[in-house]
């Protein structure tokens, strides 16, 4: 998988130190450091991103809701000398297209309203947050880009295809970089040496499973099992297709019906030589989606889809010997955000800071 560099002249040395809410799995976490920024705390209020945060990644986890978070655990991340970034990426499914039911009843959707509570009481040097396109329509977003400037952030945000940089998935993103020296922009794909990487690039030399079966060597290399009616349509499945390539019989009722013929994406096979279709958390199921395999009879696997999601092959979601939860490791992975975005979001903070270097050392002298 292509990986995204510039070279060490283009890249400010000072040390950058991050706290990550909503840090997940650690997929932002994991990208920060390689980039070279050094993050200290990772923040969720779910118990399952506990062990593959804190396995994988040298910093801190605290459970807890960013509702009750207080600027003085935040500040524990932060150093007095650094330079301090507040990251996140509040939970996107409420605004996502997936989901047609979203209302300002969700809970989740006031959560951004959250992150800039803590901004505004911790003012870190920089701030990114990452989130679903469609985020970008909704007044809770415009409220938050406008304190941010209220409080002296220069602010850019934009919609990017994760693809562009590297991710063997296509995957849409709204991601907003802020900073409080100057303007700051995510960078472009032109900046990188990049080539698009596709299904086979990245899980082509993965050992062959059949549905329901895990590799004895890596337990997370597991896919699902098929009923016997989804084997039979698998296995009638075109890379790229869909389920109107089937023969009637095969064909589920309700997309016989005409509120259903449109559903076309669902029950596909995905294709080698192609980034693949955006995870979601149910990319384990072969009906959820375009999750099947490009040639054998299965859904793809919690490591495929991991490394979809430009996790290491060696990265680890629960500890040796214990269960796996297919459900709960899929919600993680689909949750993600891609690691090789977060390593581009990184580097486009340390490039800023490389530019404006003068400019910071004359403001920590004033300090």
């Amino acid at each position: 998988m292509s990986t995204a560099r510039l070279r060490q002249s283009e890249l400010s040395e000072r040390k950058v130190y991050a706290v990550d809410l909503f840090c997940g799995a650690g997929g932002l976490t994991h990208g920060l450091v390689k980039s070279g920024i050094n993050v200290k705390l990772g923040v969720d209020i779910d118990p399952a991103c506990y062990y593959p945060y804190t396995s994988n990644n040298k910093a801190k986890f605290k459970l807890k809701s960013v509702e009750d978070l207080q600027s003085k655990d935040i500040r524990l991340g932060f150093r007095k000398n650094g330079i301090n970034l507040l990251a996140g990426c509040a939970p996107c499914q409420t605004f996502s297209s997936y989901n047609r039911k979203a209302d300002q009843n969700d809970e989740r959707w006031w959560l951004l309203l959250q992150f800039s509570r803590l901004v505004n009481d911790t003012l870190p040097d920089l701030v990114t947050m990452e989130n679903v396109p469609e985020l970008i329509k909704q007044e809770v977003f415009g409220d938050f880009v406008d304190k941010l400037r209220c409080l002296g952030y220069f602010v850019d945000y934009k919609i990017v295809n994760c693809a562009d940089y590297g991710l063997p998935q296509q995957r849409r993103r709204l991601v907003l970089l802020a900073s409080r020296f100057a303007d700051i922009q995510l960078l472009k794909p032109i900046n990188f040496e990049i080539t698009q990487t596709t299904v086979r690039d990245a899980i082509g030399d993965l050992s062959p499973l059949g549905a329901g079966e895990s590799d004895f060597k890596d337990p997370l290399h597991h896919s699902s099992s098929l009923s016997t009616i989804n084997l039979k349509r698998i296995k009638a499945s075109l890379p790229g297709g869909t389920w109107r390539d089937w023969e009637e019989n095969l064909v589920a009722a309700c997309h016989k019906k005409s509120s259903g013929k449109s559903y076309s994406s669902v029950y596909g096979r995905m294709v080698w030589d192609e980034p693949s279709p955006t995870m979601t958390t149910q990319f384990f199921g072969f009906g959820n989606g375009r999750f099947g395999h490009p040639e054998q009879n299965r859904a793809i696997s919690l490591r495929e889809g991991a490394i979809l999601q430009s996790f290491p092959k060696e990265y680890k979601f629960v500890p040796p010997g214990e269960p796996i939860s297919v459900k709960t490791i899929g919600r993680l992975i689909g949750n993600a955000v891609p690691v090789v975005l977060g390593e581009i979001i990184g580097l486009s903070i340390r490039k800023h800071l490389k530019q404006q270097e003068a400019k910071i050392k004359q403001l920590r002298k004033e300090k």
